[in-house]
């Protein structure tokens, strides 16, 4: 199925998680922020988002500086 991530689109397998997705692009293990079709995600709901064709994806990286 596919989707948008940053407004790009990608082909996922049906069944994928929010989760799943960010590990396979190399967010595993970061902080990140997702909105998913304009609505805030909460991080502790990212094992069992499942995303759907058709969603927009907006991930976003907390970048640090000084």
């Amino acid at each position: 199925m596919k989707l948008q991530v940053n407004g790009e689109e990608r082909t996922i397998s049906e069944g994928t998680t929010l989760a799943q997705l960010l590990e396979e692009l190399g967010f595993g293990g970061k902080y990140v922020a997702v909105e998913r079709n304009k609505e805030i995600v909460p991080f502790r709901t990212y094992n069992e988002t499942d995303l759907c064709g058709g969603d927009c994806l907006e991930i976003v990286t907390l970048v640090g500086g000084g």
